[in-house]
């Protein structure tokens, strides 16, 4: 089932009150967020719906990957399993299945609520970090399994000689990498301060 953000008028009220919650209000207050009244409904849903299919084709499963886009695309700082089975409109056995998913794999923290068993969950400031760091880590150890082929086949063979040049791909690439981030994370300090100048 794909997302429906504000799909129809039953579902937009769901996703509204659920929004007004999570950030200390009451459904009643979910018709006084103005951003929610000025967005096109269906422009939001063909976005999360598209978005969605990215990360999964990028190979997250599904039901966290819609989970995630939920996250991504509320205006409010946490939202709730059963806030999120409202958007979703799934079960909240589906949904603790993917927040737990997420929560593994430290894209999403789970957080408690004083006096209730009930989580709250929100994505790290630095999630897009940690997904680059993730996709890091797997060129390393592709590198390095890909080494272990080479032994096995022979350095000298044309298998072996295939498997060097993606070895060392692999190695620049992620060579590369902590670069990236230092240039990111100085681009991103200038940007808040007013400096950050765009490369023409």
């Amino acid at each position: 089932m794909a997302l429906t953000h504000g799909g129809n008028r039953h579902t937009g009220r769901a996703a509204s009150a659920a929004l007004a919650q999570a950030r200390g209000g009451s459904p009643a207050d979910a018709g006084r967020t103005s951003h929610d009244d000025s967005r096109d409904p269906a422009a939001v849903r063909s976005f999360i719906e598209g978005f969605t299919s990215q990360l999964v084709q990028a190979g997250f499963p599904r039901t966290p990957a819609r989970i995630f886009v939920t996250l991504l695309t509320s205006d409010s700082s946490s939202l709730t399993a059963a806030e999120l089975a409202s958007l979703l409109q799934t079960s909240p056995a589906s949904v603790s299945g993917g927040v737990r998913y997420l929560v593994q794999v430290g894209l999403v923290l789970a957080e408690g609520e004083p006096g209730s068993r009930r989580q709250h969950y929100r994505m790290p400031a630095n999630v897009w970090q940690h997904i680059v760091g993730m996709r890091d880590r797997l060129l390393a150890q592709w590198a390095a399994d890909l080494r272990q082929g080479i032994a096995v086949l022979g350095a000298d063979s044309p298998a072996g000689t295939k498997l060097a040049e993606t070895a060392r791909y692999f190695e620049f690439i992620s060579g590369e990498m902590a670069g990236l981030v230092a240039r990111w994370e100085s681009a991103s300090a200038a940007a808040e301060s007013g400096e950050f100048q765009p490369s023409q």
